[in-house]
């Protein structure tokens, strides 16, 4: 017999404690529990996570009763504060869910539910001179650039945090912008995040940046002479491929996976078999793929290209046994949705990102999961191809990307290297 959503969510709220029961029903949250019971139903969640979450909602509602709060006020800080003050010295009586990371999540449904009913405002956005300024060179680092949207999001979040600590509440003048003010900035954002990667995240979206204003007619040199990189020597190391005989245990241990192994081999030959990034892998759309010819389409890349690409023979059997026997029924048309709530979504990038990896590591491979597109780089060079060749294949922009690849044609470098001093060479 099938049971419906909906049966499952009523049988949840019949199984409270009685208790838990009265917090729920008798409390500030009583008007908002059908729709939150809809917003399950329609994520499709399992039962013990529809039990989970009535239950963190009746403990919240039996805190705001105890503080005299009402539905409209419940934000962000809110939730904070009952998770980071109440929590910790919980006296509520034992029915209540106490586990911080369910009642987080639970809450977080809550909030939606509430934005969706407006009974409490929507986030707001940034507004004012900063959030034009942001706006404008967004369009600039999209249109003009052809940057991807990661790119852009991580740049303006950099240059928002710089504007907003000279500019806030008032007009930028780019002009007042001294160096002072950039090296203080730099300085606060490495005290913050200590490392070599956001230390170059920052002089790059910041040295972008300054030379946008150049060409809207701003006067950077001064600017930009403050901002230095660090050391980061180009081409230092080696691509951090796999053997054969490490992709053969990958392979095999993505075929015994406990769970969803044919998704996980469908995923991993796509990195392996065409060198898709993992945010490629998760934008792919079932009428990407034109069967009959053998090829696949990409959209949307970080380039910002639309690439056709051959469909190799193993990685359209892997991803035909997905679709057939392991892709969950969904209208949508993206080629992995999620198999957990909420369902009829499609997965993102970190979901991909993390698959790959864990399967990486059970195999006992210490390797991320972009050293995928390293081995088919590398495969490629091994077998003859030439550096313009593997830059199409990974569909760099620019050769200069691809150089590294060169250290690995040992056949071709030692043609070019020069005898050692003192060899019979």
């Amino acid at each position: 017999m099938v049971i419906s959503q909906l049966e499952i969510t009523m049988d949840s709220i019949r199984s409270l404690h009685p208790m838990a029961k009265t917090w729920l029903l008798d409390g500030p949250l009583s008007p908002y529990v059908d729709a939150f019971e809809a917003l399950l139903e329609r994520g499709r969640y399992a039962e013990g996570t529809v039990a989970t979450d009535l239950r963190a909602l009746a403990h919240f509602a039996h805190w705001m009763t105890r503080c005299r709060l009402t539905a409209d006020q419940i934000d962000e800080a809110l939730v904070q504060q009952f998770l980071d003050s109440h929590l910790p010295r919980c006296d509520c009586h034992a029915t209540a869910l106490r586990t911080h990371g369910d009642l987080r999540a639970s809450l977080a449904h809550l909030l939606a539910v509430l934005r969706e009913q407006h009974v409490i405002l929507e986030l707001s956005g940034p507004s004012g001179p900063i959030a034009e300024e942001m706006h404008r060179y967004n369009v600039h680092m999209r249109d003009a650039r052809g940057l991807g949207v990661g790119t852009r999001a991580g740049r303006l979040a950099i240059v928002g945090r710089l504007l907003l600590c000279k500019f806030a509440g008032k007009a930028i003048a780019i002009g007042e912008l001294q160096p002072e003010d950039v090296r203080g900035f730099i300085a606060t954002e490495l005290t913050r995040v200590n490392s070599v990667s956001h230390a170059s995240a920052l002089a790059a979206a910041l040295r972008a940046y300054f030379r946008y204003r150049a060409t809207c007619g701003d006067a950077m040199h001064a600017l930009l002479g403050v901002i230095s990189s660090p050391a980061r020597w180009s081409l230092a190391s080696l691509p951090r491929a796999l053997t054969t005989e490490e992709v053969q245990r990958l392979l095999t241990h993505c075929a015994q996976a406990r769970s969803t192994p044919l998704r996980l081999l469908a995923m991993v030959h796509l990195a392996l078999d065409l060198g898709l990034r993992v945010g490629e892998i998760a934008k792919l759309k079932m009428d990407d793929f034109d069967w009959r010819a053998g090829t696949v389409t990409l959209k949307g890349t970080k380039s910002l290209r639309q690439d056709v690409l051959p469909l190799p023979a193993a990685t359209g059997q892997a991803l035909a046994a997905y679709v057939m026997h392991e892709r969950p029924v969904t209208t949508l048309p993206f080629l992995f949705v999620r198999r957990m709530a909420p369902h009829d979504s499609p997965v993102g990038v970190d979901a991909v990102s993390s698959a790959i990896g864990r399967a990486l590591r059970h195999a006992g491979i210490a390797r991320s999961s972009h050293s995928l597109r390293h081995t088919l780089a590398c495969r490629l060079v091994n077998k003859g191809s030439s550096i313009k060749e593997v830059a199409d294949v990974l569909r760099h922009r620019s050769m200069n990307t691809s150089l590294i690849y060169a250290k690995l044609d040992l056949q071709a470098l030692a043609e070019v290297a020069l005898p050692w001093p003192g060899s019979a060479a």
